[in-house]
């Protein structure tokens, strides 16, 4: 039996991973192909073949490759919404990092707006047109607003037609769909908030259907700074609760 060398571990992980994203970036390798043997990556990448082994089943759990009995292993076309759950998990437990995503937020939709004025069709249209109508159908619940909320949001990127603004947007669909639901929780606070969020909408969505990038960016920045200004006035007034409370 082969024993993995003590300090083999961490070195032969990496040799395994960089040997088949170089060969993808190359396109050496293709969704389909089949790999060489355990043995034969092994020698080639100068590692024990348990490590190798180990590698890969870690790479199969990513859906980045299958492995099939006595056919071998497969290179596949992984799942980018397992990034959805990956970005959740390590940024939810870092509070100081939320506004930082936000920001990302902010710089995705803004080129993906200007994208899809430029590139969306009428389905694209008529997806906008139906979240809009959604936004003011559940201008009063938070689950359903929320939710609402983030499907116009996830519509403009889809609309640019961006497949990586489309999976950057969707990596951070968790995040993003608890924070479209805590403004729609302070609608009960902030009852002009309605208004806001039906008429932003609003003219964004006019915005892409005339094609105009420029109108479309400062009418979405717009909609992004009234929406950290109603947060901002939650927060005063959270802190003036507590402050009485003493």
């Amino acid at each position: 039996m082969e024993l993995k060398r003590p300090d083999e571990g961490e070195k032969g992980f990496e040799k395994v991973f960089a040997f088949l994203r170089d060969r993808l970036l190359a396109g050496s390798l293709k969704p389909g192909d089949r790999l060489i043997s355990e043995r034969d990556l092994a020698i080639q990448l100068g590692v024990s073949r348990p490590l190798v082994r180990e590698a890969l089943r870690a790479l199969s759990m990513l859906g980045i490759v299958e492995i099939r009995d006595r056919i071998g292993t497969i290179v596949t076309r992984p799942d980018v919404s397992v990034l959805n759950d990956f970005f959740t998990f390590a940024l939810a437990q870092q509070a100081d990092m939320l506004d930082d995503v936000m920001q990302a937020r902010v710089a995705i939709e803004c080129q993906a707006i200007r994208l899809a004025c430029e590139r969306a069709d009428i389905a694209d249209f008529e997806r906008l047109r139906a979240a809009l109508a959604k936004i003011a159908d559940t201008i009063d619940e938070a689950d359903a607003g929320g939710m609402a909320d983030f499907e116009f949001h996830r519509s403009i990127v889809l609309a640019s037609h961006s497949e990586t603004l489309a999976v950057l947007h969707n990596s951070m669909k968790g995040l993003l769909t608890h924070s479209h639901r805590s403004r729609r929780e302070l609608v009960q606070a902030f009852p002009s908030m309605k208004k806001y969020l039906i008429e932003d909408h609003r003219r964004v969505f006019e915005a892409v259907v005339a094609r105009n990038p420029d109108r479309a960016d400062a009418a979405l920045r717009k909609h992004f700074e009234i929406g950290n200004e109603y947060r901002r006035r939650a927060l005063v007034g959270e802190h003036d609760k507590r402050k009485a409370s003493r």
